[in-house]
């Protein structure tokens, strides 16, 4: 008899759409009656949405406390867990984009204790999965957390977003095209466990998100609606497959070395996305994938090109030749590539 067994934790809870965010304090008596609530939020998304939910939750007769934070730090992630424990609370809902949506969910993981995320971007896809990323010297790491026991996406937010930050979760989701064929890869090479469902389901996410291109536009709440599910998709298939591998291959190794390189240089999603055209180039040639990939990032209004990321052009070349030492994960780059070799990569590509 077979002992193979897997544990998937998923949100019990998913709104997406126009409004929802009035849903909150339903979600949140459905789900945690009873509970006080401490609110994690930054500067804009607390003025954006924040001060409106703490009044509706008041109305509601949920108390609720809040505490804003700058950064993803390790000092941001301790400085909510100490607020928490001493705030009595016994749920934690993030309001804001990726950085705020990590912090809640990596203090929810260390204190055993549930959170609802609440987007005000469609940046990340970490807003539904049980992955977070946490600093580590001067770059970041992706962990096992917690994922929200609910989401609350309310395209009208997300569609006041300022474009870029639409733009880079495009890119985000775009890029698993390139991470499931490393996951295979690893998995042919490596044995690395790998999920036929986890790696369909963000595949299809990334291709559809390729074939709609044309109709995401911005200030449109449709073009919203579209990027934040497949967010949710992506995030769905990380917390089906355990691990970041269904949307995070060579195209995030190189974005996180970009970070030490270059810090604050770019957002995440658009080192990936810029990423992602290079290794699909080294992963099937010159047969149009990585046309296809660059061309859809072009029509959102994501960057294909050092420039137009504004890094310099030897630093995008050193970031891919090294972009293996990031982290032990079997990616196309294997044990790196040759600077000459990334600098023909990054030309034949149109990134130089």
């Amino acid at each position: 008899m077979s002992e193979k067994r897997t544990w998937i934790r998923l949100p019990r809870s998913v709104l997406v759409g126009t409004g929802v965010s009035h849903e909150l304090s339903t979600v949140l008596t459905e789900l945690h009656p009873g509970e006080d609530v401490l609110v994690v939020t930054s500067s804009t998304p607390r003025r954006v949405l924040g001060d409106r939910l703490l009044a509706d939750l008041d109305a509601a007769g949920i108390v609720a406390e809040s505490i804003e934070i700058d950064k993803a730090t390790l000092a941001s992630i301790d400085a909510v867990r100490e607020r928490f424990e001493a705030s009595g609370a016994g749920v934690l809902l993030g309001i804001g984009g990726g950085r705020v949506i990590d912090v809640t969910k990596l203090v929810s993981h260390e204190v055993a204790k549930p959170f609802i995320s609440v987007p005000t971007a469609a940046s990340h896809d970490g807003i539904v999965s049980s992955r977070a990323s946490i600093p580590e010297g001067d770059t970041r790491h992706s962990v096992a957390a917690r994922p929200p026991t609910a989401v609350i996406a309310d395209t009208d937010i997300i569609a006041e977003a300022p474009w870029k930050l639409t733009t880079a979760g495009c890119a985000d989701i775009i890029s698993n095209y390139t991470a499931v064929t490393d996951w295979r890869l690893a998995n042919r090479l490596k044995h690395v466990p790998y999920s036929e469902y986890a790696a369909a389901l963000s595949e299809m996410t990334a291709e559809l998100l390729i074939a709609d291109a044309d109709s995401i536009k911005e200030g449109h709440e449709a073009s919203a609606w579209v990027v934040t599910k497949a967010l949710v998709s992506s995030g769905v298939a990380m917390s089906i497959a355990g691990s970041s591998r269904p949307a995070s291959g060579a195209e995030h190794l190189f974005s996180h070395q970009l970070d030490r390189l270059a810090p604050g240089a770019a957002l995440h999603g658009h080192q990936v996305g810029v990423g992602a055209i290079m290794t699909a180039y080294l992963q099937w040639g010159d047969d149009g994938a990585w046309r296809d990939l660059r061309d859809a990032l072009a029509k959102i209004g994501a960057p294909t090109t050092a420039a137009q990321l504004g890094i310099d052009p030897e630093i995008i070349v050193e970031a891919l030749s090294t972009a293996h030492e990031i982290r032990d994960r079997y990616t196309i780059l294997g044990d790196g590539i040759a600077e000459s070799a990334a600098t023909r990569v990054a030309e034949q590509t149109g990134v130089l």
